[in-house]
């Protein structure tokens, strides 16, 4: 995935803050933010049941030209499988429709990610300890984090509230004055508000009210 580069002229500023939501807003962040913990493990099972299959098939003496296909793990790839399988996939098929598509596109990126790096460390061209093949997320265990990248994404005026894609306006913990205002300002700051907790990309709820 082609990383976000600042044009030039231009000053990229990010802003980390608590959201505040309500009941029903937090059930909607736990919601997206479970789509994107059950994308993430989608990924990961897709491209490694190709995996798995090539290796049973090599131990029945299938010859490498006859062996099941290998699954790329690109971004572009990820998305197009999932949006075959979200419509027949009994893990998501009746209600992946409540979320972002943003929150779905979190997971499969950062099974993409994942990947990467596991080829990388495999290969010998990543710094720091070696690296596993991509593990499941668990329900319990798994933090909960949503990224938005494309959409309504803005702070309000009034430094109270940000509005995020499908999950509307939501108060914010503690007022955005310095944000909101360096918003307002305008160039040379180039400013995409921060949809989340996590920082200008990230997205996770606050401690229940």
């Amino acid at each position: 995935m082609k990383k976000f580069q600042v044009q030039p002229g231009f000053v990229a500023q990010a802003f980390r803050f608590a959201l505040d939501p309500n009941v029903v807003q937090e059930q909607a962040l736990r919601s997206h933010c479970g789509a994107a913990r059950v994308a993430y493990n989608w990924a990961v099972g897709w491209v490694e049941a190709a995996w798995w299959q090539r290796r049973a098939e090599e131990s029945y003496g299938i010859v490498e030209t006859d062996l099941t296909p290998w699954r790329s793990w690109s971004l572009p790839t990820l998305r197009n499988a999932f949006n075959e399988a979200k419509h027949t996939d009994q893990r998501f098929a009746a209600w992946w429709q409540e979320n972002s598509k943003e929150a779905y596109n979190t997971g499969l990126a950062n099974a993409a990610a994942a990947f990467d790096n596991y080829a990388r460390s495999k290969q010998g061209k990543r710094k720091g300890r070696a690296l596993g093949m991509p593990r499941f997320k668990s329900k319990r265990k798994a933090r909960l984090s949503c990224r938005f990248t494309t959409g309504a994404i803005r702070v309000e005026t009034d430094g109270l509230h940000v509005t995020l894609p499908r999950l509307g306006t939501i108060r914010v913990h503690e007022p955005l004055a310095n944000s909101s205002a360096a918003c307002r300002r305008g160039p040379p700051a180039f400013c995409r508000p921060p949809s989340a907790t996590s920082g200008a990309a990230g997205s996770s709820p606050s401690r229940p009210r």
